[in-house]
C-alpha cells in the first residue's frame, strides 16, 4: 500500500536539468583550481604527506596528495552550485 502512496507522488516528467558543455567543464576546472591555489595557503600543514607532482609546485604551495584531494573534491562542489547558480538564472543554457 506504501509503495503505491510513493509512486503517485512522483512526477510523470523529468524536470529539465543541465546538459554537459565545455562550458561547465572550464568552471570546474577554475573553482578547482582556485580552491587549490587558496586551500595551499590557508591549511594548516598542507606539505604533510607523499607530495603530489605538480608542474608548478610553488604556485600551489607544494602541497602532499592528501591537500590536492580535498581542495579538488571541494573545487567540484563549489563549481557545480555555481554551474546550478548559473543555469537558474538563465546564463548557462
Amino acid at each position: 500500500m506504501t509503495d503505491l502512496i510513493l509512486l503517485a507522488a512522483v512526477q510523470p516528467t523529468v524536470p529539465d536539468t543541465v546538459r554537459w558543455s565545455w562550458t561547465g567543464s572550464a568552471i570546474i576546472i577554475v573553482a578547482s583550481l582556485l580552491i587549490l591555489f587558496i586551500a595551499g595557503r590557508t591549511i594548516r600543514y598542507p606539505q604533510v604527506g607523499p607530495k603530489m607532482p605538480l608542474p608548478f609546485p610553488s604556485l600551489f604551495n607544494n602541497p602532499s596528495v592528501g591537500t590536492v584531494l580535498g581542495s579538488v573534491s571541494l573545487g567540484h562542489v563549489v563549481g557545480i552550485g555555481i554551474i546550478l547558480g548559473l543555469n537558474n538564472i538563465g546564463v548557462l543554457k
